[in-house]
């Protein structure tokens, strides 16, 4: 099968290439022939580093790492109003209750097949308009400029999704990827040139945009009637002592708990980061130092102590658990490109995301997330850092010279 397709693509070549007919759609083409396989022309010897590790698979196994996520995206989601539903809690869609029967959809938390199925419902859409309108954008640039159309929005089109509310509308969706791939990306040059997380930047844009539809309490479970506070709203409100009465914290460490749809699960983001790491993607120094920041200034609220901030008495370990921290931390602020580069920056940067984390959280309960602006705030401060921090080794480097 796959050489009838290598024969077509190669009979197409022709076309696309400077003079034919499609010229100005070579990108198109380009993407289709280097996604299905690996490119032709490869270097050869010296000077040139050879890596069985390209864009490609960079990218993929990024999403590989996601796979976790994605299924607690559909699982929770669907779980999270089946329990509603169960005890009578609102109702589902009329169109959608009924276009699931057809599926043999019954309506039970208990059932994975319900839970995952009721899920898919929701998450599939959002993720189908999400690459669909931020994967035309691409190639739009990329033909204007007449760039290859890489495989750079892959990890975009995973991680917007999953730090989506369920009940998104869609066209809040088409118009959030559109803000984070145009704005956050492609006006500063496209893949590798960006320097804020275009999947955060598009986020940021409808939480600023339109709160209503992506936050509060009525957002988190996809049941009409019915409203479901985040546990991290919950401590805002009445501290650690609200939340332990509300949830366990397994419950937060499994996923089993409102929220993004991608992002409850800590286990789920704990198996990203052991395959980031493992295969070199991952900067396990952003992580390290995030979650050092996070632990540090986390338990110095907590000794200090307040009789007006619920949130001061939230402990470390619930912190670590409860919102996007984990999947913030593992998938987001490890991005290769608006991060921190160099080895020291990247030690200063991770817990640069985690104190801001923790300082919006605490000190600000009107955004008890938190994680979303702190990775922004450490995408803007990381060429800083990483220049800092090379003068430094330029000094020291000169005066053991001049010594």
């Amino acid at each position: 099968m796959m050489k009838p397709l290598r024969d077509l693509l190669d009979k197409l070549h022709p076309h696309f290439t400077e003079g034919g007919r499609l010229e100005r759609l070579y990108p198109l083409y380009e993407a289709l022939d280097t996604f299905t396989y690996t490119p032709g022309e490869v270097t050869g010897g010296a000077p040139h580093v050879r890596d069985a590790m390209d864009l490609k698979r960079v990218m993929i196994t990024v999403v590989l790492a996601l796979l976790p996520c994605f299924f607690m995206a559909m699982w929770n989601t669907g779980f999270q109003a089946n329990s509603a539903y169960a005890l009578g809690g609102g109702a589902l869609e009329g169109g959608r209750a009924e276009l699931l029967q057809l599926f043999g959809y019954g309506a039970d938390p208990d059932s994975l097949f319900d839970n995952l199925l009721l899920g898919a419902s929701w998450f599939v859409p959002v993720y189908l308009v999400t690459n669909i309108v931020g994967g035309m954008w691409e190639a739009l640039f990329c033909i204007v400029r007449k760039h290859e159309l890489n495989e750079g929005f892959l990890v975009t089109g995973s991680l917007f999704p999953l730090i989506c509310p369920p009940t998104i509308p869609l066209w809040q969706v088409a118009l959030g990827i559109s803000f984070g791939v145009v704005i956050g990306k492609e006006i500063f040059g496209g893949t590798g040139k960006n320097f804020l997380n275009p999947a955060l930047t598009g986020r940021a844009f409808l939480f600023f945009a339109y709160p209503a539809q992506i936050s509060g309490d009525r957002v988190w479970t996809a049941v009409d009637g019915l409203s479901s506070a985040t546990p991290l709203a919950v401590a805002a409100e009445g501290g650690q002592q609200a939340v332990v009465a509300a949830i366990s914290w397994f419950d937060g460490f499994f996923g089993t708990i409102p929220g993004s749809m991608g992002e409850t699960s800590a286990l789920a983001c704990l198996f990203g980061a052991a395959v980031l790491i493992l295969s070199g993607i991952g900067s396990w120094r952003i992580m390290f130092s995030g979650l050092g920041g996070v632990i540090f200034f986390s338990t110095l609220f907590m000794l200090i102590g307040s009789e007006t901030n619920p949130m001061f008495s939230l402990a470390p370990h619930w912190h670590l658990v409860l919102g996007g921290l984990a999947f913030g931390l593992v998938f987001m602020a490890t991005d290769p490109v608006s991060g921190a580069m160099t080895e020291e920056g990247q030690y200063i940067y991770g817990f640069l995301i985690g104190t801001m984390c923790i300082l919006i959280r605490v000190v600000n309960p009107a955004f008890p997330e938190g994680v979303m602006l702190a990775i922004l705030f450490g995408n803007v401060f990381a060429p800083l850092i990483d220049q800092l921090v090379l003068k430094h080794h330029i000094k020291r480097r000169l005066r053991h010279v001049e010594g």
